[in-house]
């Protein structure tokens, strides 16, 4: 690869804070063309091409090695990568995006604030019910790994795309595990956040594939990670 391929968010606030990150650094990121077109340009820094993409689509980008650094949520790596350590490097969290990765039950639940409280309800729940506590989210991984470190039975997931807060109301779950940044959503939706709850707090973070081509371009990766501030590894 002639180039270190930088993918970027194609549009909305995570677009433009990343631009703003990189201006601050003296790396000016802008779109070219029209709204449709995911064209971009680099002025500020040598033998570095954007590459405009969806958050969702840069983790496996990157482990796939057909971008070298990437800006995304560090919640969707973790998620969306199996052993993401050994095929992404974390290079610096960026200071916006934030939003928690959290486990919510219904607001009437009043005996239900604790993960232990949720053990014990979704024991009553799959005796009284003949199956298990269904939590709906879109993070599988993540969700899966807390629950069973934490040491909670009779749940199961269910997969949701849409307003996963909704699926309480509609029937469709008993909890949900969902990012929030505010929580009047899930305020909204009569639901509340168990007070250990937290899986993860995530926020957009700069990260370099481990399974690019680098070669011919450690000079210029030195470069911009000394223009950035950061450590070249």
């Amino acid at each position: 690869m002639s180039a270190i391929k930088l993918g970027v968010p194609s549009k909305g606030r995570l677009m433009e804070k990343t631009f703003d990150w990189f201006a601050a650094r003296g790396i000016r990121l802008r779109r070219t063309g029209s709204e449709r077109e995911y064209a971009g340009a680099v002025e500020g820094a040598e033998k570095v091409e954007l590459v405009l993409l969806s958050a969702g689509e840069i983790p496996r980008e990157l482990a796939a090695g057909r971008i070298h650094l990437g800006v995304t949520g560090s919640d969707l790596v973790r998620d969306k990568l199996a052993d993401w350590q050994t095929l992404v490097e974390e290079l610096a969290p960026m200071g916006f995006g934030h939003a928690d990765l959290i486990i919510a039950v219904p607001a009437c639940w009043a005996d239900v604030d604790t993960l232990e409280d949720l053990d014990a309800a979704a024991h009553a729940f799959r005796a009284a019910h003949g199956h298990r506590l269904r939590i709906a989210t879109k993070y599988h991984r993540l969700v899966r790994e807390f629950l069973t470190r934490e040491g909670i039975a009779d749940w199961q997931l269910v997969d949701s795309q849409g307003a996963t807060e909704g699926t309480v109301k509609n029937l469709t779950a008993e909890a949900i595990a969902d990012i929030t940044s505010s929580g009047e959503t899930l305020r909204a939706n009569h639901l509340k956040i168990l007070s250990d709850g937290l899986i993860h707090s995530s926020q957009a973070t700069l990260f370099a594939s481990r399974m690019a081509d680098w070669a011919g371009l450690e000079a210029s990766r030195a470069a911009l990670m000394a223009q950035l501030g950061l450590v070249s590894r």
